[in-house]
């Protein structure tokens, strides 16, 4: 194979412009989130209302996963991609407006309250729909031989503009206030759908249009659960995410277990993101298609590692190095895990493949942030992230041993004969 270039993907102009559709959607709804999740806490100063918004998206998100799964690989993805983010405006819109002065002056709390709830149910639908577009997208624009180095970039793009909306949405709700706030999340999302429209549309390499739903649906799970890589490496994801959730009760450790106020929290999650987000660009310049599999068991194991160490330590500055571990592991794993899918995954499948991923993953996420706070409440914050890495060694271990297509999978032959086809 020829010298891994590290900006192979970035050489590819339509590649660019979806890195910048996507860091302004992600950018924005990360945003969004944040200043959604202060506004209802404002308004209600009810923790469960927190709680609710979580749910009212994770509901519809998870039900209709498969379904969109479904439609995007019916459907011409480039268009498909615009009328989300189209839908995706009009959320944003509405959100901006109902935090207005004129709507917080004559609305009722409870009409307001109820009015975001459901704007976010209508995001949680979206979002089943992005992830596979997205994914499906992808594969479309990039060559098949550098999948590996556009997963990288894509999902270094996605982890940076989480990571900055976030922080971005913080400052300014101080700044220029939440109704303002939300009104340039608005005004990012119409540049993104600007910008999508100079990715030009792509051909729908799903031979079986109009293929009865049941069948679809039926033939999509079939693959997943039938293919031992993919079916492992959703697994250690789902796994991972599930048990070593530690960002749901950071806030106890920085308050109660190192006492570093809300400074060290800050701290304490920016260490996470920092190290993902490093280790991500990192992986563009090492080669991960040999032994892929000993990668992708090694990374989630040292993951488990870094959670216990992080649990066990009451020194600021090696729980920083534990959680900075953590992101870097949880930063390669990612990319190990998108190389995969978009190789091991046929292209008339790729929607239905993502649902399922986003199904077990997504999922996870609210799911071990449940599971987290309910363990830190029965047996304490610094036994329940030991339990959670505990879990997830365990995980690596028995999927190691059980499932040996994984650990013997190799993905140089693959990219070689992508490489021939080009």
């Amino acid at each position: 194979m020829e010298k891994k270039d590290p900006y192979a993907s970035l050489r590819i102009k339509e590649f660019n412009i979806f890195l910048l559709v996507r860091f302004l959607l992600v950018f924005g709804w990360s945003m969004q989130f944040i200043v959604i999740e202060w506004q209802v806490y404002s308004i209600t100063k009810d923790p469960l209302s927190l709680g609710i918004i979580g749910l009212m998206e994770i509901i519809p998100a998870f039900t209709m996963a498969l379904f969109a799964g479904h439609i995007v690989d019916q459907k011409e993805k480039r268009n498909l991609l615009a009328i989300c983010i189209a839908a995706f405006s009009l959320i944003s819109l509405g959100l901006f407006l109902l935090t207005t002065e004129s709507v917080l002056s004559n609305w009722s709390t409870n009409t307001i309250l109820y009015a975001i709830y459901a704007l976010v149910f209508f995001g949680g639908f979206l979002r089943s729909f992005f992830g596979p577009t997205i994914f499906s997208l992808v594969a479309l624009i990039v060559p098949k031989n550098i999948y590996q180095n556009a997963a990288t970039w894509s999902t270094s793009t996605w982890k940076t503009a989480s990571v900055s909306g976030a922080l971005s949405g913080g400052f300014l709700i101080s700044w220029i206030g939440v109704d303002m706030t939300l009104c340039l999340v608005f005004v990012l999302v119409m540049f993104s759908l600007a910008f999508t429209f100079l990715i030009n549309k792509k051909p729908i390499l799903n031979k079986k249009i109009g293929e009865p739903m049941k069948q679809s649906l039926k033939a999509g799970l079939e693959f997943v659960f039938k293919n031992k890589v993919i079916l492992g490496v959703l697994t250690l994801d789902m796994i991972a995410v599930l048990f070593g959730g530690t960002v749901a009760i950071l806030s106890i450790f920085a308050q109660d277990v190192l006492k570093v106020g809300s400074e060290g929290f800050g701290i304490l999650n920016a260490s996470i993101s920092m190290g993902s987000i490093i280790t991500m660009f990192i992986t563009t310049y090492i080669p991960i298609n040999t032994k892929t599999g000993i990668k992708m068991l090694i990374s989630v194991f040292v993951f488990g590692l870094s959670i216990i160490g992080f649990g066990l330590s009451s020194i600021f500055w090696v729980s920083i190095l534990a959680l900075f571990i953590s992101g870097a592991a949880d930063g390669i794993s990612m990319v190990i895990r998108q190389t995969i899918l978009q190789i091991k995954t046929p292209d008339d499948m790729r929607g239905r493949v993502a649902s399922v991923n986003s199904m077990f993953v997504g999922s996870s996420n609210e799911l071990g942030a449940f599971e987290s706070g309910l363990a830190a409440k029965l047996i304490g914050p610094v036994a329940a992230v030991v339990f959670g890495g505990t879990m997830t060694l365990l995980t690596v271990i028995t999927t190691g041993i059980i499932n040996p297509t994984l650990r013997k999978l190799d993905l140089t032959k693959d990219l070689e004969a992508h490489e021939k086809l080009e």
